[in-house]
């Protein structure tokens, strides 16, 4: 099968697309005939070994993906071939403590496709069975393979870690990725009030044709957190959604109203940032981390796409020949939204 693979770590020059084996289902797994995939940063960082991933073969990229069942593993029930399909990329053991309570993210052999596991950019791939939803029909196979990251990510984050309630009002940093995005978009829907940030006066102008409420271009304004609390009449959000991490902490904490929460799932701009203790416990404010959602968080998220005909928003669809192309779009930050590979 042909697949979108790295045998060395590097730049976008070590991604090559070529034949490797197709992965044969195990007990327990689905063979899917992947239809499309979509990038994320993930990609980047375990194209890069900055995840101290050990490359002794050649490892297949990519996460998120939807597609066709084309096989079955031993042991197999409630699957059946020729289902159309969305494929949730995070795989647990589903036996211990943390998997018997629904917190399957929080197992401690989680592993994602595409980092630990192989990944979904390639023809096939071999899935446990588990891991599978239907593909909400209203959506391309572009579409579905945009969801299952992105919008898991979100949905674990804003409504499990941060229990975001419903008007609640919200800052979702850096705006145009397929993160914030998704956040944006469920944000709306739970009837919230976005307000965005990004460093393109033109993305700003996209989401607020999106939904969101208010925007702070933040190379142009000195202190977001400030500006945030002008925008909200000295009140503050209740909520800021940070995917960026060390450069935007004080920003989120600067725009928080008392009793304010600060979620976060990424470290793009660094891992570590100083936090005031002081003004956290007298301002009651929390820090949340977060990761990708469970099974039970991605059940409800497809149904609720399906029930809203919720549209992920697609930057652009390359042929998966061009995924060093796409790699480098989504590297210099042009995307608004996300990229999507279609399969041969």
């Amino acid at each position: 099968m042909r697949a979108a693979h790295i045998t060395e770590f590097g730049g976008n020059e070590k991604v090559k697309v070529g034949d490797v084996p197709t992965p044969e289902p195990k007990v327990g797994e689905v063979l899917v005939r992947v239809k499309a995939s979509a990038l994320n940063h993930l990609d980047l960082w375990v194209r890069k070994g900055r995840l101290g991933l050990d490359l002794n073969k050649a490892h297949i990229l990519g996460s998120d993906a939807a597609g066709i069942v084309e096989q079955l593993g031993a042991g197999v029930s409630g699957v059946a071939l020729g289902d159309e399909v969305v494929i949730n990329p995070g795989v647990s053991c589903m036996q211990c403590e943390f998997c018997r309570r629904g917190a399957h993210s929080e197992c401690p052999s989680f592993r994602l496709l595409g980092f630990q596991l192989e990944g979904v950019h390639a023809q096939y791939i071999a899935v446990p069975a588990c891991n599978l939803g239907q593909k909400p029909k209203h959506l391309s196979w572009e579409e579905a393979a945009a969801v299952p990251l992105s919008h898991l990510t979100a949905w674990h984050m804003l409504f499990d870690r941060a229990r975001m309630q419903v008007g609640e009002t919200v800052l979702i940093h850096g705006i145009g990725g397929g993160v914030a995005l998704a956040a944006l978009q469920l944000v709306v829907l739970q009837g919230g009030t976005a307000i965005v940030t990004s460093s393109s006066d033109e993305k700003l102008e996209r989401a607020r044709a999106q939904g969101a409420t208010a925007s702070v271009n933040y190379k142009t304004t000195p202190d977001v957190g400030a500006e945030v609390k002008r925008i909200t009449q000295g009140c503050g959000v209740d909520l800021a959604f940070d995917t960026a991490g060390a450069a935007t902490l004080a920003a989120s904490f600067g725009a928080l109203r008392r009793g304010g929460r600060v979620v976060t799932c990424g470290v793009t701009s660094g891992p570590k940032a100083e936090v005031n203790l002081q003004s956290l416990y007298w301002n009651h404010h929390s820090l949340i981390g977060s990761t990708l959602g469970s099974q039970e968080d991605f059940r409800m998220l497809l149904r609720a796409v399906t029930n809203a005909r919720l549209k992920p928003v697609l930057d652009q669809v390359f042929p998966l020949d061009q995924v060093a192309a796409a790699l480098a779009r989504m590297e210099a930050g042009q995307q608004f939204g996300k990229i999507a590979l279609q399969m041969p």
